[in-house]
């Protein structure tokens, strides 16, 4: 999900706040930032060429996805998105790299998946939409995939991916958190995965009136749609039933972990439901609870985040999982909506089968 990832949480803390403003080590990383800037010019030529080919696909597709490294809320979004296209009566599918998992191969997802077959992200969407969802290395290829499997769907939802240029897409949504665009340097020296304004190379066969700015945090810095954010006041069992937060036995002290981009504002929005934390473990992103020493949860009550639910709840299955609740703004939905439905009735109209460039 990010750039930082495969870091050990102190380094990806001591990397996130270089990325706040143009100090010492992000000008020290700054020759680097322009070898990257000269990778990615490169590479848009390459697609624009049709040197490295494109997929298009006969139903719509959406991209969600970040220009910052890091977790801004895409997964919360895609699910939003998800949801509110099957209230509407579409079919909807879902694509996504799976990041975590222990094959590139592509797979469908199904509730039982096991997140290392299929990953974390991909199953907490399965599980939450009930919709098809399909990961693999190649977004593309999972994309036809599910296609071949659900034919008749109507829109397919690509979970990150936004500099993933191969499966051409219809409309894009880019989520900000309140880091907004950071200290405004490309990777490593700042945040950005790409340029933003976003220059004329940077697409590839889309216009720009087909992207929507979307802002989960509560502050957002420049202009772009809303979403709202926060902790559910009620915790999932393994079981599958649901425990009241300020219910909590006080016997056992509490301690939550998160093995996600940004532990942190998880804890903190645990703190700010009046949770007294008596222990934090951040972890690294897509962390594999397998390896976990237990012993340092004994004694606790543990709280966790849905995305890692899954994967704790085989280790430690007394675990709580606090859902986080995001509610897309009206004005953002009904600009989806518009967007999608122009992209839907053009390709009723000219689209006969499935077609790889």
């Amino acid at each position: 999900m990010g750039a930082d990832r495969g870091l050990t949480p102190a380094q990806g803390n001591r990397l996130v706040r270089a990325w706040e403003a143009r100090g010492l080590l992000a000008c020290l990383l700054l020759p680097f930032s322009f070898l990257y800037a000269l990778l990615l010019q490169l590479r848009r030529l390459l697609y624009r060429a049709g040197i490295l080919q494109t997929s298009h696909l006969n139903c719509a597709v959406v991209v969600v996805g970040n220009a910052v490294a890091g977790g801004a809320g895409k997964t919360p979004t895609t699910i939003g998105i998800v949801q509110h296209l099957r209230a509407r009566g579409m079919a909807v599918g879902v694509v996504s790299r799976g990041y975590g998992r222990s094959s590139d191969s592509v797979s469908p997802v199904g509730p039982d998946s096991d997140t290392a077959t299929v990953g974390d992200e991909p199953l907490l969407i399965a599980r939450a939409t009930g919709v098809p969802v399909f990961v693999g290395a190649r977004r593309a290829a999972a994309a036809q995939a599910l296609l071949a499997a659900h034919p008749g769907t109507q829109v397919i939802v690509c979970d990150d991916g936004l500099q993933h240029y191969r499966l051409v897409r219809d409309l894009e949504v880019c989520v900000f958190d309140d880091r907004g665009l950071g200290n405004g340097w490309l990777l490593p020296a700042g945040p950005l995965r790409e340029a933003w304004p976003r220059t004329a190379l940077r697409r590839v066969g889309q216009a720009d009136d087909r992207l929507l700015v979307l802002h989960t945090g509560s502050t957002p810095a420049f202009a772009g749609y809303r979403a709202h954010r926060a902790l559910s006041t009620h915790a999932r069992t393994a079981s599958g039933g649901m425990v009241a937060l300020h219910r909590l036995p006080p016997t056992l002290p509490l301690l939550a972990l998160a093995g996600i981009a940004r532990p942190e504002p998880f804890f903190a929005s645990l703190r700010a439901l009046g949770l007294v934390l008596e222990k934090t473990l951040p972890l690294p992103d897509h962390f594999d609870f397998a390896a976990l020493d237990c012993t340092q949860l004994q004694g606790y009550q543990v709280l966790c985040t849905e995305k890692d639910a899954a994967k704790l709840w085989r280790v430690w299955p007394q675990a709580l999982a606090v859902p986080l609740q995001q509610t897309l703004e009206p004005a953002f939905l009904a600009a989806l909506d518009a967007m999608l439905d122009a992209v839907c009735a053009a390709k009723l109209s000219s689209s006969h089968g499935h077609q790889t460039a």
